[in-house]
């Protein structure tokens, strides 16, 4: 089977899924040009503003999560997009004249000013944009100034601006929705009440990279200072899964799934979990445009090897199986098979075992040994085995 990437979302044709999140790898012309000529399906700009928003970015403004030298987590504390409108105006009939079949979205904020953002609108509508995407979700620097993620973490406030867009607008409109809330099905349900036509989750999620224990700085030292950024990268995908799931389960509209994708697996799970599409950033920051080649390549392997004709096959397959606590079901318990070929006698298994409540495992002449009257099923053993030697039961 000769499997397409090829997927249409409101009209739109994505010649693949895969499109660049609004950030840096989007904040210049030539950058997306270069981007295209890779592969790329798609792009959101940076986010375009009103001229006269005022923004002072703080340097340095990375800092980094780091596991065995791989980094596994990244913080920001970057803002938006420097380019004026009129920048952008240019730079977007200039792509689509040279890449006609590429989609180019257009990532927008304003303060809460009805006519800011009516006015943004009708200008960028002028344009061969495809869509717009509302940013309600930065969750650093902007919110000080009553936008972003101050937008973002309020229903109604999120409602009203949407509505905004939708009077004026000639284009479909997505609005990126912040993780930093209770509950992100409340804000998205409150959106689409307002006439929103697609979903994009998640934005980065606020938090503190930490502090150097030698010099008892901040991680993301600004001469001595700090502030709370946006976390991407792996450490975030959970999350990002989570987020996109609990949206499917409240919402039939598209949505541009993103959070800590880093290769076309990641991508194949938020599209399993309700993503029409999926946008990349932080992996992109790490290493580069190229990395559209392998996703690309592993993701048509992939659903030709599972006999998908298109991504529709694979789409919201993990939501079903997603549920609440109280339906899961209790009985039998799961209980661990142990290898005992593979078994390094190291003994880490009975140790957490006995630390973390239920003392279920024991050496017995040599042998690793479960007791079924304490186990309870709970897995804790099978991660922390370094042999890989216990495995659940049946499987």
């Amino acid at each position: 089977m000769n499997a397409t990437l090829h997927t249409n979302i409101l009209g739109i044709d994505f010649e693949n899924p895969f499109l660049l999140a609004s950030a840096p790898p989007t904040a210049l012309i030539e950058s997306i040009d270069q981007a295209f000529e890779m592969g790329w399906g798609g792009a959101v700009l940076k986010t375009i503003t009103p001229d006269d928003l005022e923004m002072n970015e703080a340097s340095p403004r990375y800092a980094v999560l780091t596991d065995k030298k791989r980094i596994i987590g990244f913080q920001n504390i970057e803002l938006l997009s420097h380019q004026t409108v009129k920048y952008w105006c240019d730079g977007i009939k200039q792509l689509k004249q040279k890449y006609p079949s590429k989609v180019i979205i257009a990532s927008i904020m304003s303060p809460v000013d009805k006519a800011a953002w009516q006015n943004l609108v009708k200008t960028l509508n002028n344009t061969p944009a495809d869509a717009f995407e509302l940013n309600f979700s930065c969750p650093h620097g902007m919110p000080e100034k009553g936008i972003g993620m101050a937008i973002g973490t309020d229903a109604d406030v999120s409602a009203q601006i949407t509505g905004w867009v939708k009077e004026v607008s000639r284009k479909p409109v997505f609005v990126k929705l912040s993780p930093n809330v209770t509950d992100i099905a409340q804000i998205g349900c409150a959106v689409e009440k307002a006439g929103a036509d697609g979903l994009a989750a998640i934005n980065t999620v606020q938090g503190f990279m930490g502090l150097d224990l030698n010099t008892l700085r901040p991680l993301l030292d600004v001469k001595g200072k700090t502030t709370f950024g946006g976390c991407s990268g792996a450490m975030v995908r959970p999350i990002g899964l989570r987020c996109v799931a609990q949206l499917r389960q409240t919402s039939k509209l598209p949505i541009l799934g993103q959070g800590g994708i880093s290769s076309w697996e990641d991508a194949a799970q938020y599209i399993a979990a309700g993503s029409n599409a999926v946008q990349i950033c932080t992996e992109v920051m790490l290493n580069g445009y190229k990395i559209i080649g392998p996703m690309l390549k592993g993701l048509k392997t992939y659903l030709e090897e599972k006999g998908f004709a298109d991504l529709s096959a694979l789409q919201n397959k993990a939501v079903a199986q997603i549920t609440a606590h109280e339906a899961l079901p209790k009985n039998p318990l799961t209980y661990p098979h142990i290898d005992h070929e593979k078994c390094g006698r190291c003994s880490k298994c009975i140790t957490i075992c006995s630390e973390s409540e239920h003392q279920a495992l024991r050496l017995d002449d040599g042998y690793i040994v479960l007791d079924k009257k304490h186990c309870v099923g709970c897995g804790l053993c099978r991660y922390v085995c370094p042999a890989g030697a216990i495995t659940a039961a049946g499987k």
